[in-house]
Formats: structure tokens, sequence, C-alpha cells
């Protein structure tokens, strides 16, 4: 049984642990060994330990056999199970989805205009590309929701970050949907993807107004893609 001040002295040590890793360590760093992180909360080892499993039981900490803890993003499964199961019952929450899609994602584009570095570029590019290269449909969506998550990546905004994954598998699915209405619009992976490149070209040159204009225009379009899917449907289900 553990006794009250050693469950106070973990809490305390976990508090300290996670303001030490939103101050000093980014996304992807390993943290100190536990002797060290021991001298600077002056706590045992076993107290940095038992620090370090609540952290990863809230998605902040990664832990790996034989290696440090790695700094990681908060865990969004919880929000993502929400909407997914909004879109498995609800099919038309894509357009519900699409509105908040426009609220996160004009500004992640906005920002990554003004903070992406060169590494993103290169990542960005490298998405694009693969959405045009696409041979089969499920290969085009990973690259087309790999650009997005790259996009609020580059942004800068953690909280940006943590909100796009958590929404991958629904952004993943409605982007099949969309992908249906663009076809049958004539549409065409290259075509798509270039409405992804004219945002990265905005991203490039450091325009945030364009970056943002690119995004709602890719967002017009992916809304038209969307009703034509569901015409397409409502034709079907009245046929039968």
């Amino acid at each position: 049984m553990t006794h009250p001040e050693a469950a106070t002295g973990n809490r305390d040590a976990a508090a300290e642990l996670e303001e030490m890793i939103f101050e000093q360590f980014e996304v992807g760093a390993l943290l100190p060994s536990e002797s060290e992180l021991a001298a600077r909360l002056e706590v045992s080892r076993l107290t940095v330990r038992e620090a370090i499993r609540a952290l990863r039981a809230r998605g902040l900490v990664e832990i790996r056999k034989g290696r440090r803890p790695r700094v990681t993003t908060p865990d969004g499964e919880q929000i993502g199970d929400v909407f997914n199961a909004l879109l498995r019952f609800r099919p038309g929450s894509v357009f519900e989805l699409l509105e908040v899609r426009r609220g996160l994602e004009v500004q992640t584009s906005t920002l990554a205009a003004s903070n992406a570095g060169t590494a993103d570029i290169a990542a960005l590019e490298q998405a694009t590309e693969a959405m045009r290269r696409a041979e089969e449909h499920a290969e085009y969506h990973e690259a087309d929701l790999r650009f997005h998550q790259l996009l609020a990546r580059a942004s800068g905004n953690r909280m940006l970050t943590v909100l796009i994954d958590a929404l991958a598998g629904s952004l993943r699915d409605s982007m099949a949907v969309s992908y249906l209405g663009h076809h049958r619009r004539g549409g065409s992976h290259q075509r798509a993807a270039e409405q992804h490149r004219e945002i990265l070209d905005r991203v490039r040159d450091g325009d945030p107004e364009g970056a943002a204009a690119a995004m709602r225009g890719h967002l017009r379009s992916t809304e038209r893609d969307l009703r034509a899917t569901f015409a397409a449907r409502s034709v079907t289900e009245e046929d039968e």
C-alpha cells in the first residue's frame, strides 16, 4: 500500500516534471536520466520513475525499453473517438467536421507561412509529391492526411498539432468521402495535389494571407466534393 505522503510526493514530482517538459524540451527530445532528474527535482529515483509513469499515462512521454523517456504530444484519442463515432452514426457530420477544419486549418496555414523551417517545407513537398504520384486511393489519402498533419506541425502551435493529430482518423474518413465526389466531378489525384501545392507555395513564400486564402479555396472545393458524393447517394437511394 502506498503511503499518503509518498503519493503526494509522486504527484508533486509529476507536476514539476511536466512543467520542466513544457518549458525546456521540444517534442521528440529525450529526457535526462533518472538520476539527473532525481537530482534536479530533489527526490528519489523511484519517485522520478513513478512521475514518468504518470506522465506516460497522459501521453506526454513515451517509454521504450533500454532508452530514456522521449517527449511526445498529448494523446487526443478520446477526442478522436467522439468524432469517429459521430461520422459512423451520422454521415452528414462530415459537413460539421469541415467547419471545424475551416477554423483550425486556415489558422495552421497562416502560422505555417510565418514559422515553417526548411525541414518543414521539404516534408510538405514530399507529401504533395506523394499525392501526385499515388496510384491507389488509400495511398493518396495517407499522403493527403500527412500533408495536413505536417502543416499543423509547421505552424509551431503545439495545441493545433495535437488537435489535428487527434482528428486523424476522422479526417482520413472524410477525405475518402470527399474524394468520391471529387472523382465524380471529373477530378484526379493530380488536380487535388495542385490545391495542396498552392498552399505549400504560399507557405514557402512566407505569405500568411495567401496561405490562408489557398486553404479556404481548398476547403471550398472539398465542400463541393462532399455535396457531390451525397447527391449521388441520394439518387442511388431513390432508385432503390
